[in-house]
């Protein structure tokens, strides 16, 4: 027996045992190209399999954000652009008060932000919480005509929450 087989013997390990923890250990005094006929160590290997599976959590991570965050643009920034026409975006803005108007099915309405305002003209009903002076993010295509043409809108609203005010409820006798 050679020395550190004796060892490994007097403390319960066979030498097939100590031969795969040796390997597996990343011990620079094993022999090169073992069995497998491997010659990269097992520490970079680990290492190269700890990159390569951070790398594609990563790219995963990446890829399914890329469907899921959308910002959107202000007036000004959609009448800056050149290529914004008929290409889909989402736009922001504060809604103008008595611009709000229903025309067969439609809704009419300006948004305002950084002193620019736009016609937006949506299909459908919006929200319930859509109102004058609440900000909202439409979201469509402007329109060769200048007026936004929204599919969808939905309402932006503050952090803070306030129950709504309860009537007193007569005493039941």
């Amino acid at each position: 027996m050679t020395g550190w087989t004796a060892v490994l013997a007097g403390i319960g390990l066979t030498a097939a045992t100590a031969a795969w923890a040796i390997r597996w250990s990343g011990s620079r005094h094993r022999p090169a190209g073992g069995p497998g006929g491997s010659v990269i160590r097992p520490t970079r290997a680990r290492l190269a399999l700890a990159a390569a599976v951070l790398a594609g959590t990563g790219l995963l991570v990446y890829a399914g954000f890329q469907g899921t965050l959308s910002y959107y643009r202000t007036p000004a920034e959609l009448d800056a652009d050149p290529d914004a026409l008929l290409s889909r975006t989402r736009l922001g803005g504060s809604v103008v008060p008595g611009s709000v108007r229903h025309e067969g099915g439609k809704t009419v309405f300006r948004l305002a932000s950084e002193g620019q305002e736009i016609t937006v003209r949506q299909q459908g009903v919006p929200p319930e919480a859509f109102r004058a002076g609440q900000d909202a993010v439409v979201e469509g295509v402007l329109g060769t005509d200048g007026v936004f043409h929204a599919d969808q809108v939905l309402v932006r609203h503050g952090n803070d929450y306030r129950p709504a005010e309860t009537a007193p409820s007569g005493t039941a006798g």
